[in-house]
């Protein structure tokens, strides 16, 4: 009975390599000494890009659509003839205003040649006063036709001119909203097409109010800080941008206050209404804590965590605050400090309070983070 006992004990034994055999080697494991280094501060922030500006093309006359004259998805420039609407309505009220105008201008140089005999037989006792004064008021009224006749024909000009319908604004254009035949109404303002300019283009995103280094530095004038945009794909846009403005109120729901930021789109590969992370730098942070990126776990309830090596070369298993990723690997805010040693690969093998044999990681390892002199 107790040479059972013994048995069944046994096989209820971990089956590590280093229990299971007396006198194995400890297991080998890569491991980085911490430094204090200086790494760059930044802040990701999800954002939107949206147009610089955006202008709808409206029908400003009602007519039919005779010729669209851009190609859908081209850019455009300011002045850039889109679409004709049909002018005949319009050219023939221009030809009647021209006629109205002609017709009151023969009526002023009557009048005026009435009034300026009034005022010679007036002088000459020829003529009363109520004879002199009515030719006045009859000149006067002629000059007011005339200029009213003016501006139905500056009118008449404008409509005419409005049948041709221009791009108010440089950028690309989006598709046609309506085809050549269609009936565009005046009243409501029918759309034709959307020009966007995204050259440059803005990025819209929120930071919260309480880190105050952006806020610190709106108020010292330096809105201009250097930001770079990440893409989906994780990718960084080829050109920088810059910071233009923070806004001057918090939103009182969410604690964050609204910022926009600007860059380069020449070849148009930013597209508005495209979700992306806006990176601003926030300078350097001196001393800063850094492991590589795969020496973090984490435990089942979240909790950053990494194998340390002690002085007697046994592992233990110790709970991190884990701050930013960089590129040099993870910001520990808590947890660890200079000098000590950390496991980077070869957690299978290891349990803590095992022994192990510490040997130099040789992963890649970036130039983001300056090692403190």
């Amino acid at each position: 009975m107790p040479l059972l006992l013994s048995v069944a004990l046994a096989a209820c034994k971990p089956t590590n390599e280093a229990d299971a055999v007396p006198g194995a080697p400890p297991s080998e494991v890569s491991t980085v000494t911490v430094e204090p280094a200086t790494v760059p501060r930044r802040l990701d922030l999800p954002g939107r890009l949206v147009s610089t500006r955006v202008a709808e093309v409206r029908a400003q006359v009602a007519g039919i659509i005779q010729e669209r004259t851009f190609e859908e998805g081209s850019l455009v420039r300011r002045g850039d003839v889109l679409f004709r609407i049909d002018p005949a309505v319009y050219r023939a009220e221009v030809d009647a205003r021209t006629a109205a105008l002609a017709r009151a201008e023969a009526t002023r140089v009557q009048a005026l040649k009435q009034s300026e005999r009034t005022e010679t037989l007036l002088e000459r006792q020829a003529a009363s006063t109520a004879q002199h004064d009515i030719a006045v008021a009859t000149l006067r009224q002629a000059e007011a036709d005339v200029a009213s006749a003016k501006a139905q024909l500056a009118r008449a000009r404008i409509d005419l001119d409005y049948a041709t319908v221009r791009a108010p604004i440089d950028g690309r254009i989006g598709r046609a909203l309506v085809t050549e035949g269609a009936l565009v109404s005046q009243s409501e303002a029918t759309r034709l097409a959307l020009i966007q300019q995204v050259d440059p283009i803005f990025a819209d995103f929120n930071a919260a109010a309480s880190d105050p280094s952006l806020l610190a530095d709106r108020a010292a004038g330096r809105e201009s800080a250097e930001v770079r945009l990440v893409l989906p794909d994780g990718s960084l846009h080829a050109d920088a941008g810059r910071l233009l403005f923070t806004d001057v109120s918090v939103d009182p729901g969410t604690g964050q206050v609204s910022l926009r930021a600007t860059f380069p789109n020449p070849r148009v590969a930013l597209l508005p209404g495209t979700y992306v992370r806006v990176r601003v730098a926030r300078g350097a942070l001196p001393g800063a804590v850094i492991v590589p990126a795969q020496a973090i776990q984490r435990s089942s309830a979240g909790v950053a965590q990494a194998f340390v090596v002690g002085t007697d070369r046994t592992v233990a298993l110790r709970p991190l605050r884990a701050g930013a990723l960089t590129d040099a690997g993870w910001i520990v805010e808590e947890g660890l400090k200079a000098g000590e040693t950390v496991v980077v690969e070869g957690f299978q093998k290891i349990q803590p309070g095992m022994a192990v044999n510490p040997v130099p990681w040789t992963g890649a390892r970036t130039d983001t983070a300056s090692k403190q002199p």
